[in-house]
């Protein structure tokens, strides 16, 4: 089943942006990954439209920790590939979704059945 990729979000104010203004999603994916398979991937998955994916890989920093003594220990982040999903206007992904949002809106229609 190609359909079965991990996907997992990136959750930051910057993809919250994203998703705001241009209906655009960021997630992580494997590295062997394709856009047509991340395409058909979240497509599957979430029962969207999906106009566009772009992918992006983005190389691991190098980075120094100290060690008691003095002595410095050099390693490396790992690398990972991102995935900018696009979707159709009125789409949306439940990453950002607030519960307390659909709470408030339940109460809403509730109290305009109880008025009518």
């Amino acid at each position: 089943m190609e359909n079965t990729i991990v996907l997992r979000p990136r959750i930051s104010e910057k993809t919250y942006m994203l998703s705001e203004t241009r209906n655009t999603y960021v997630v992580e994916v494997p590295a062997s990954a394709s856009r047509d398979l991340v395409a058909k991937a979240v497509a599957a998955q979430f029962k969207v439209t999906v106009t566009s994916v772009n992918i992006i890989n983005v190389k691991g920093k190098a980075k120094r920790t100290v060690r008691k003594g003095g002595r410095q220990i050099m390693g490396q982040r790992s690398d990972i590939k991102k995935a900018y999903v696009t979707l159709k206007e009125g789409d949306k992904l439940p990453f950002f979704a607030d519960p307390e949002d659909d709470k408030k809106a339940d109460k809403k229609a509730q109290s305009k059945k109880e008025e009518k």
